[in-house]
């Protein structure tokens, strides 16, 4: 006689409905805050990855419910990628898509039956995405020292495609001079007669006045029609 399959029902049906409960608490509090991603999806995300890892566990047991979670993943991965913006230098939607990628791992753990354990990862991210803005905020607000940043530096100096060879060479002499090592070099074509010399600073602390005295010197080079520094921040 087969056995009845109410107990695995009843068991799938729990995990489901542990994986909605959590999944509506960090989807409300991102619904709240109007992101892209908000409280139907994240619910989805997190039902989605139970019913899955839930699934995997009652076909093959735990080696299939763990081999599940890893394409729960990779799967999440592909998702949170759509929500990631890049305007200019900006980019938009990490946060987002690092709470899609929790409320996958909260769904994981009620998938596999350990409902406790995906409640603190949910109060996990709900103290990550509200009571860490106080401190964002405050650091957001101090004053910047560009000597403790770590940063990408580049000073552009724009010449006629003829006296490239001279701007390179003045380029890098004068950053020496101001104990600034160049990394790396290029020239980059800006149109039929102009190029741009790009020199990218070594790591190194960084001091705008001084990196503006360097452009100022150089832009008083009779063959330099512009010189510029500017800064990327690191990831």
């Amino acid at each position: 006689m087969l056995s009845s399959p109410l107990p695995e029902f009843v068991n799938s049906a729990v995990s489901l409905i542990v994986a909605f409960g959590l999944g509506t608490l960090i989807g409300a509090e991102r619904q709240y805050r109007q992101r892209t991603a908000g409280l139907r999806t994240n619910v989805l995300v997190a039902v989605g990855a139970a019913a899955f890892v839930d699934l995997g566990m009652r076909l093959e047991g735990a080696p299939g419910g763990t081999r599940t979670v890893a394409y729960v993943i990779s799967g999440v991965g592909f998702l949170g990628a759509g929500v990631i913006m890049k305007e200019g230098m900006n980019v938009r939607g990490l946060n987002t898509a690092a709470t899609l990628w929790c409320s996958a791992a909260v769904g994981a753990f009620a998938g596999a039956d350990f409902p406790l354990e995906a409640a603190f990862v949910t109060a996990a991210v709900l103290a990550g995405n509200t009571l860490l803005r106080p401190l964002v905020n405050a650091i957001n607000r101090a004053p910047i020292d560009e000597s403790q940043t770590e940063a990408t530096y580049e000073v552009q100096v724009t010449v006629q495609a003829d006296a490239a060879g001279p701007a390179r060479d003045l380029l890098v002499e004068r950053l020496e001079a101001a104990d600034y090592p160049v990394g790396g070099i290029e020239v980059v074509e800006r149109g039929e007669d102009t190029v741009e010399v790009v020199a990218t600073l070594v790591a190194t602390a960084v001091t705008p006045g001084e990196l503006d005295a360097v452009t100022a010197a150089l832009g008083r080079a009779s063959f330099v029609t512009h010189a510029t520094w500017s800064v990327q921040t690191a990831d």
